[in-house]
């Protein structure tokens, strides 16, 4: 007989080769219960070495037929297993993938610990196996194996077995969380988590509220006992929890336990996102740890300058976004554009649908907003009121009042309408921004001045004013200095 290959007596039964990388320790406790008649000797791991060399030194997994009694077998390798079991703190973990015999020679069994053939009868040393498995050995360096093997790499255990596992997560719903739907409330807990990773684990029944199931829609009670199953976060989240954002306090127009109301200063986004690490949001809540819940009730273009509100508790965000989704909130803007508006123009109300850009080696270009018909179904309804508050020859000071609150709504509405706002890169012409650059205008002359809307605790109307910023008054006082740039294209 070949020595990979032992055949019994009665020549029946076969073990085909296990698949993948199955564990040195589980064979030895298999060989145990297994009657190898090919050399007609019972496996004993207490017999001298010289009668263990009479095996050979190396067992190739393949066909093999055992002789072996299925109620003797199981009965013993049952005993073995739970004894085994109740010693050790560790599992292993086995992965099942290609059909690939493995050679059990002296470099694998030293590899986990195990005295080889060639040394002693094969005692298992258990201390050295977890440490080689899980890459904490005292005695060698972190992450590494015991000997080196070519068998068994560091980065095959590596991925096998996780030095710092994901846990279970479990959360108490409190009151700034109440009411508030479940898959929002893994949104805003499970960062970096993408949002179809976030419905599967809902679907799945992975997360459970108070020891039930729950769909997505669920709404979360005050007390409401919450079990996260463990998650991964990509990468780039990783990193930027190990960068947080500055902290940073902005200008305070209004504030109170309920909410606040910031002046937002031009070039800083809102919050963090597509090539942005971090916002004001962020930068708020670093500087503010002692508030447990801080959210943004709107938005402002990067560009745009002036009022932003941010809710301190929950009801007090769910109360101001049903007021600016109902309507019910009075926003005014100051937008300087080049040229005489027309007195006639007051109500801009043309439909507005988003688009992308044509983007670099396939990839998505960036996001734009142009005007379409009245007949496009994919054209959302914009209002836009206009009141000149200045005006000249040469430009004209629009106090924009918005009734809806669409994307890039006043650049859009006053660019296509032949007046662009000065200084927009996005919607503006190239030639007039560079000319009012060189003549101080560094930025979008587009300011949140005036916002009006209902306290979400006293019910009392609120009406906010933001002053215009240094460099935009400075600008606007000398209106002369339009006259250096060219008139807009009516046809941008």
């Amino acid at each position: 007989m070949g020595a990979g290959t032992q055949r019994t007596s009665r020549g029946v039964g076969a073990w085909r080769g296990a698949r993948g990388c199955i564990c040195v320790v589980a064979t030895n406790l298999i060989t145990n219960c297994v009657h190898l008649t090919g050399t007609y000797e019972r496996f004993n791991p207490k017999m001298p070495d010289s009668s263990a060399q009479t095996h050979r030194r190396q067992l190739w997994i393949k066909p093999v037929n055992i002789d072996i009694s299925l109620h003797s077998a199981c009965r013993r390798f049952l005993g073995i297993f739970m004894a085994w079991k109740m010693s050790a703190n560790w599992l292993f973990r086995f992965r099942f993938s290609t059909c690939r015999p493995i050679r059990l020679g002296c470099r694998p069994r030293q590899t986990f610990g195990l005295k080889s053939d060639c040394e002693s009868s094969g005692d298992i040393d258990f201390s050295s196996v977890a440490a080689a498995w899980g890459g904490l050995n005292s005695t060698s360096n972190a992450g590494q194996l015991v000997i080196k093997s070519t068998t068994y790499s560091a980065t095959l255990v590596k991925h096998i077995i996780e030095v710092n596992p994901p846990a279970v997560t479990l959360l108490v719903v409190d009151e700034n969380s109440a009411g508030q739907r479940l898959d929002n409330f893994l949104m805003r807990h499970l960062k970096g988590v993408p949002k179809t990773h976030v419905y599967r684990i809902i679907r799945s029944g992975e997360v459970r509220v108070n020891k039930g199931r729950a769909q997505a829609d669920t709404r979360l009670n005050l007390g409401d006992r919450l079990r996260l199953p463990p998650v991964r976060v990509s990468d780039a989240v990783a990193e930027k929890a190990a960068s947080p954002a500055p902290a940073r306090e902005f200008p305070v127009l209004f504030e109170d336990e309920h909410l606040i109301a910031i002046d937002k200063p031009a070039g800083v986004a809102v919050h963090g996102g597509s090539g942005v690490s971090f916002g004001v949001i962020e930068q708020l809540r670093r500087a503010r740890p002692e508030t447990k819940f801080l959210e943004l009730v709107h938005r402002l273009d990067r560009d745009t300058s002036g009022i932003l509100l941010i809710a301190k508790k929950r009801s007090a965000l769910t109360h101001l976004q049903n007021q600016f989704r109902e309507r019910e909130t009075g926003k005014t803007y100051l937008a300087l554009v080049a040229g005489a508006w027309p007195s006639n123009k007051k109500v801009l109300d043309k439909p507005l649908v988003k688009f992308l850009l044509p983007g670099v080696n396939g990839l998505e270009g960036e996001r734009r907003v142009k005007v379409t018909g009245k007949d496009d179904v994919d054209g959302m309804k914009s209002v836009t009121l206009v009141k000149v508050a200045k005006k000249s020859e040469r430009f004209s000071l629009l106090e924009v009042t918005l009734k809806t609150g669409r994307t890039h709504q006043i650049r859009v509405h006053l660019a296509s309408e032949g007046f662009p706002i000065a200084g927009d890169d996005k919607y503006g012409p190239f030639e007039a921004n560079q000319a009012l650059q060189k003549l101080g205008l560094k930025r979008m002359f587009l300011h949140a001045w005036r916002l009006q809307f209902t306290h979400p605790f006293t019910q009392a109307r609120q009406a906010l004013a933001s002053p215009l910023p240094r460099e935009l008054e400075s600008f606007a006082a000398h209106p002369h200095v339009i006259a250096y740039a060219p008139q807009p294209n009516p046809s941008v």
